[in-house]
């Protein structure tokens, strides 16, 4: 069961939990909501408060529930559950239904965003601000091995609100 914790009690690696564990990014509502796995992203504090910062690219399904929802969660997983985070990045919520497909426990949190209750650690963020890369201030060599199809990422910082344990 998840409890709601202080974010400054959190102890968890972020380079590992993010870049080595994977991480979904879901927004909607808990009757249409999509998710997808993310293995970019960031913690810390702006604006005088702590922050997560994640990365869509355009083409992604869940980027138009990020772009319209004021809410978004973070969801962090055992490693049981690393098929199921495979599956959310390999396929589109617009040709299946992957929450029902890996099995997940749709909950939302106190705003109404949706999470999994599955979850080791939810991240639930306030969108704060959103800004597509400009393809002029990325270096060349990042360009050629990350954007060859010149599908720049959109940047979402969001305000953590409400940080869920297990």
């Amino acid at each position: 069961m998840l409890k709601s914790v202080d974010p400054k009690s959190l102890s968890e690696n972020v380079f590992s939990l993010i870049g080595d564990e994977w991480m979904l990014i879901t927004a909607g509502t808990a009757e249409a909501l999509n998710t997808m796995t993310a293995s970019w992203g960031g913690l810390g504090v702006i604006w005088g408060a702590p922050a997560a910062t994640c990365y869509i690219r355009p083409q992604r399904y869940t980027k138009e529930f990020v772009d319209r929802e004021e809410y978004f969660t973070l969801t962090f997983f055992s490693e049981e559950y690393r098929k199921a985070l495979s599956l959310c990045g390999s396929k589109s919520g617009r040709e299946a239904d992957k929450v029902k497909e890996c099995g997940f426990t749709v909950k939302t949190a106190q705003c109404g965003a949706p999470y999994f209750a599955e979850a080791e650690l939810v991240l639930v963020c306030r969108k704060r601000f959103a800004q597509e890369m400009d393809p002029n201030n990325i270096p060349q060599d990042v360009k050629e091995k990350f954007y060859p199809q010149k599908d720049y990422h959109t940047l979402y910082i969001g305000e953590i609100v409400e940080v869920l344990k297990k």
